[in-house]
């Protein structure tokens, strides 16, 4: 088993997202509005497994000296955001829930978002960049698109996340285990991207993320 395997492993599921995504764009064509340039999601806070973060830092590294330190400037402007916003939602400090809730609405613009308004690594991209825009859920909560066209009232297929979430932290504290990560646990932890990317590959895989 090598770093190779356990990156073959997750293209699985992300291969599966993308699947369950075409499934429901062509039997919902009139609902989904994704398209070339819409990049709406692109601005929403959202975490990375372990193993979707040592995938990405492995690609990024292996972009062109241009784009990199591109990626790089913007990661400095999506930290500084991400802080800005975390001292807005100091109010919610004794409320948790509502703390999450806040930071999930707050527009934080991804850092793999290049002027074009393309993304730098989409073909590398997380798996949940490969669903939004179809219905999916977590903890039994539905989300969707606020640009799409489904309907409330309707019944729609959903993509269960947790499913493929739970894949992902198996996945991870397996990564973990194998690397000899004194912290094994970190196997639940969901890491921003610009986090993940800053971090040293050899260090992000044994769960070192000091």
């Amino acid at each position: 088993m090598d770093l190779f395997d356990f990156f073959g492993e997750y293209e699985n599921w992300a291969q599966k997202a993308d699947i369950l995504f075409k499934k429901i764009a062509h039997d919902f064509p009139e609902c989904v509005r994704c398209r070339v340039h819409c990049c709406d999601c692109c601005y929403a806070p959202f975490g990375v497994f372990i193993i979707e973060g040592a995938y990405l830092n492995y690609h990024f590294n292996r972009l062109d000296t241009r784009r990199k330190k591109e990626i790089l400037r913007r990661i400095e402007k999506t930290e500084a955001d991400l802080l800005a916003a975390r001292d807005r939602l100091h109010v919610f400090d004794d409320n948790p829930k509502m703390k999450v809730f806040g930071l999930g609405k707050q527009r934080v613009r991804c850092p793999f978002l290049n002027d074009r308004d393309e993304c730098d690594l989409y073909d590398k991209r997380p798996i949940i960049c490969r669903i939004y825009g179809v219905p999916f859920s977590i903890k039994d909560e539905a989300h969707v698109c606020g640009l799409s066209n489904f309907k409330k009232g309707v019944t729609y297929p959903v993509v269960k996340l947790d499913i493929i979430y739970d894949e992902l932290r198996r996945l991870s504290e397996d990564l973990l285990i194998w690397a000899r990560s004194p912290h094994p646990e970190r196997s639940l932890l969901m890491l921003p991207i610009a986090r993940a990317i800053r971090l040293p590959l050899d260090d992000l895989i044994k769960g070192m993320l000091e």
